[in-house]
C-alpha cells in the first residue's frame, strides 16, 4: 500500500509541476502593477531589469546584485523585478507579454540587454541604464551601460543609485567594488 500512495503522490506532483511549467509567463502589466503596489507600501522605488535566459551580461548583473555583499543593499532600497525579452525562438514562452512594448516605451528596444529602469511607485521614470550627455533629459537616447563593469559605467550606475535611493557613500562603495570584480572574475 505504501508504494501505491508513493506512486500516486509522485504522479500528482509530476502532473502539477508539468501544468505549472506550461503556464504562460505573467504579463509585464501584472508584474509592474504588483511592483508599484509593493513599492508604495514599502516606500521604495522599482528597479526593472530587462533580460533573457541566453544573456551572459544579464546573468552577471544578477550575480552582482545578488552577491552577499550587495543583495540587502539593493533589496532594502528597491522592489526588483525582471521582464524577459528577446528570447531565442525555443524560449519565446519565457517572455513576459507586453515587456517588449515597455522596453520600447522607455527607449530600450534598440539598446541591447540587460537594460534597466528605475521607476517610482506610480511608474514614473526616474532613471535608466543609458549614459547621456551632461544635462540631457531622460527622453534623449543615450548609450546603454547594461551591466556596469567599466570604471565610467560603474560611476554612472552609482550616480543613478545615489539619486534614486538612500544608499550611503560607504554602501555605494561596496556596490562599486562588487561590480568592479566582474572584470577580474572574482
Amino acid at each position: 500500500m505504501n508504494l501505491k500512495y508513493f506512486l500516486l503522490t509522485f504522479c500528482a506532483v509530476f502532473l502539477i509541476t508539468t501544468v505549472k511549467a506550461q503556464e504562460p509567463a505573467a504579463t509585464a502589466e501584472i508584474i509592474l502593477k504588483e511592483a508599484y503596489q509593493q513599492a508604495a507600501k514599502e516606500k521604495k522605488n522599482v528597479f526593472v531589469i530587462f533580460h533573457a535566459s541566453w544573456c551572459g551580461w544579464c546573468h552577471k548583473m544578477d550575480e552582482a546584485m545578488n552577491d552577499a555583499s550587495c543583495k540587502s543593499l539593493f533589496n532594502d532600497q528597491y522592489v526588483i523585478r525582471h521582464l524577459v525579452v528577446n528570447e531565442s525562438p525555443q524560449n519565446k514562452k519565457l517572455e513576459n507579454p507586453g515587456a517588449q512594448e515597455v522596453l520600447a516605451k522607455f527607449h530600450g528596444d534598440k539598446q541591447g540587454i540587460p537594460f534597466w529602469l528605475i521607476l517610482d511607485k506610480n511608474g514614473k521614470l526616474l532613471a535608466d541604464s543609458q549614459i547621456r550627455p551632461q544635462g540631457a533629459g531622460l527622453d534623449v537616447v543615450g548609450e546603454n551601460i547594461g551591466c556596469p563593469s567599466k570604471k565610467e559605467e560603474i560611476a554612472a550606475f552609482n550616480k543613478v543609485l545615489k539619486n534614486t535611493s538612500r544608499l550611503t557613500e560607504q554602501q555605494l562603495g561596496v556596490i562599486s567594488k562588487r561590480f568592479e570584480a566582474i572584470n577580474t572574475g572574482h
